[in-house]
């Protein structure tokens, strides 16, 4: 097997061949983000392939995030590494699932959190991430009864920032779900001087115990610029790594180490290296899903 210095050498020149734009999700394993030409959150990652004139995007993240490259960016070819590399929390709603739920709610505004498929995202109003959702719910005429899918955590939060009722799905991030409160409190005393900073994807009672509550780029944002000298970092441990990165003279502490999501690991440099010698795995979605898909993405744009 080729040693790493061997690999990225070969994925650069193969990337320069193929004049192909490497994004990558900050929940990538650290050599991944170290490849790649943006590493950000996916609200990022959507701008940079809505604008994007590369005509390959090879997107190491999940299938959702390359979904939307797509949708933006219909004329580049856009691959993933491992066509494996699904999101259960994306998996627990489905279109017929939602075309009862709004049938249940007529007049709602559907608000999906992008963390979902193209068909769902088709059939939504607006998108949000975690970086925008209580500007996305905000935006929304305080009459309107306002579905909020697929994530009940963000949702929750979301609910409680900007005092709207919320409809809320009942789908949820495994690796979020599994940052408790039990494991912050144990952290707070061991590192009592530390800031606290979770995900919104956390469950309320740990995201109660936080002193800051914001998306990765929020929370890379937040550790740049704070002048606290150690962290508690409550979200999918990759991000440690870009972390570590940006603030080397800073101590982070992650949650737990069960916060890890199995299939942002499925991206490998070996995988990234066969997915670009051999142009797999790409993905499509149908025109008329992209275009009703894209009005939702678009909205959200707009708004932040």
């Amino acid at each position: 097997m080729a040693s790493p210095p061997i690999l990225e050498d070969e994925i650069i020149r193969l990337k320069h061949e193929r004049h192909a734009l490497i994004l990558v999700h900050n929940y990538q394993r650290p050599e991944v983000q170290n490849i790649g030409d943006h590493v950000s959150d996916s609200l990022e990652l959507s701008r940079i392939a809505a604008r994007a004139d590369a005509p390959v995007i090879l997107f190491c993240g999940v299938l959702f995030m390359a979904e939307t490259a797509k949708i933006l960016s219909p004329a580049a070819t856009v691959l993933v590494p491992d066509i494996n590399a699904g999101c259960p929390m994306a998996n627990m709603v489905t279109p017929r699932e939602l075309a009862q739920a709004k049938a249940t709610h007529p007049d709602a505004v559907v608000v999906c959190y992008v963390n979902s498929s193209a068909e769902v995202k088709a059939a939504s109003d607006v998108c949000c991430t975690s970086a925008n959702a209580v500007q996305v719910v905000n935006s929304i005429p305080a009459e309107k009864t306002i579905l909020f899918i697929p994530d009940r955590n963000l949702g929750a939060y979301v609910a409680r920032v900007t005092g709207r009722p919320l409809v809320l799905w009942p789908g949820y991030c495994p690796t979020h779900q599994r940052i408790l409160p039990e494991h912050l409190l144990k952290l707070k005393a061991e590192h009592p001087d530390a800031k606290v900073v979770v995900h919104p994807e956390c469950v309320t009672e740990t995201i109660t115990l936080a002193d800051v509550v914001a998306s990765t780029s929020g929370i890379l944002k937040f550790c740049r610029e704070s002048s606290a000298r150690e962290f508690i970092i409550g979200t999918e441990i990759g991000i440690l790594h870009r972390l570590r990165k940006e603030s080397p003279t800073k101590t982070f502490h992650q949650v737990s180490t069960m916060a890890d999501c199995p299939n942002m690991k499925l991206t490998t440099l070996e995988k990234i290296l066969w997915s670009l010698q051999d142009m797999q795995y790409e993905i499509t979605v149908p025109e008329d899903i992209r275009l009703r898909a894209k009005r939702a993405i678009d909205r959200m744009l707009e708004i932040h």
